[in-house]
């Protein structure tokens, strides 16, 4: 029914743009998984990649998920720190995260604000944030804006833009 929908509207809506490298990244505060509230501003003077996933546990997002914990190390001697962003409630979230091990917070943004702002999603009664990730540097500056990743090969991208210095 919904593909029919689609079809007779005239396909799937035009993505939300991306913000331009080379600009601040949008601060924002939001609650974790865990109950902690992380605000981007605090985390200046590290790298941040802030990668959105559509929903907990469902298989894209948790092999995506599961990739970039397993190169946790990697990304900590990068002096990295990993934020995951949904729509899901921190019920949700934290039973995703509890359930794969993950050891990086997931913001809970049930508003889409931080989704908005990210061009992550159109409309405050999105369904589900697109997946997309930022690599925001020391200076809360954009470094990388990716539109469309791979969950199976995402956390090595990542690696290969961080270590070559781009």
């Amino acid at each position: 029914m919904l593909g029919k929908l689609k079809k007779l509207l005239g396909g799937a809506p035009a993505p939300a743009k991306l913000l331009d490298t080379g600009t601040p990244a949008p601060d924002f505060r939001a609650p974790t998984h865990d109950g902690r509230t992380i605000a981007l501003s605090d985390l200046r003077g590290r790298k941040v990649i802030l990668w959105f996933y559509p929903k907990a546990d469902t298989p894209g997002c948790t092999v995506e998920g599961k990739g970039l914990c397993a190169q946790q190390a990697a990304f900590d001697a990068l002096g990295a720190v990993i934020l995951g962003v949904s729509f899901d409630a921190p019920p949700a979230n934290k039973a995703f995260a509890e359930k794969f091990g993950f050891g990086y917070p997931l913001l809970c943004d049930t508003d889409r604000r931080i989704g908005m702002a990210y061009g992550a999603c159109d409309s405050p009664s999105a369904g589900h944030a697109r997946r997309i990730t930022y690599v925001i540097d020391e200076s809360g500056i954009i470094r990388h804006a990716l539109p469309k990743v791979d969950p199976a090969t995402h956390a090595d991208e990542l690696l290969g833009l961080l270590r070559s210095g781009q």
